[in-house]
């Protein structure tokens, strides 16, 4: 006959194995919900003057120029308060072109402008449509939540496919 493994050994591993998965949850959870926060705060320095514009200036710059990083042209205002500028500095991205015209919004006390409208929105919420990529993956990895991660993974993928396809 076999001597039966007494029941603490046998509920003291239960315990110890429902730990780690715990310990396993909880950790990537931390690390995927610091990821989305970052998201969101490296988004949110741009997208707060494009959401929030009331009362900032707004109105159009027609590209003449683009050198270092950033491309320059005239501003003329569209809203009430604004003054017409000389130049204004537009972050040179593949969403900016020379020769173009675009909707902007100034940053409050400076000379550097924000693209508007839908396509300015959702361009400066790629940060965030990066960070539920990386977030997605690290949820079904690390908590393994399949669905969620997937919510998560498609959701990053509709807003940097949307942001593209509106800045074009």
């Amino acid at each position: 006959m076999i001597p039966a493994m007494p029941a603490t050994a046998s509920s003291a591993r239960q315990v110890s194995v429902s730990a780690l998965r715990f310990g396993r949850v909880a950790a990537m959870g931390a690390v995927a919900a610091l990821i989305l926060f970052a998201g969101v705060w490296g988004s949110w320095g741009t997208a707060q003057h494009v959401m929030l514009a009331k009362g900032r200036e707004a109105g159009t710059v027609r590209v003449t120029a683009c050198a270092g990083g950033t491309c320059s042209g005239p501003f003329t205002p569209t809203s009430a308060g604004a003054g017409a500028r000389a130049r204004v500095e537009l972050p040179e991205s593949v969403a900016v072109r020379k020769g173009q015209t675009y909707d902007v919004v100034l940053k409050p006390g400076t000379s550097d402008a924000v693209r508007s409208g839908p396509a300015g929105i959702l361009y400066a919420w790629v940060p965030l449509g990066g960070a539920l990529l990386l977030a997605s993956v690290v949820v079904a990895g690390g908590m393994r939540l399949t669905r969620v991660a997937w919510v998560l993974g498609l959701s990053g993928v509709g807003l940097l496919t949307a942001a593209f396809a509106a800045v074009q």
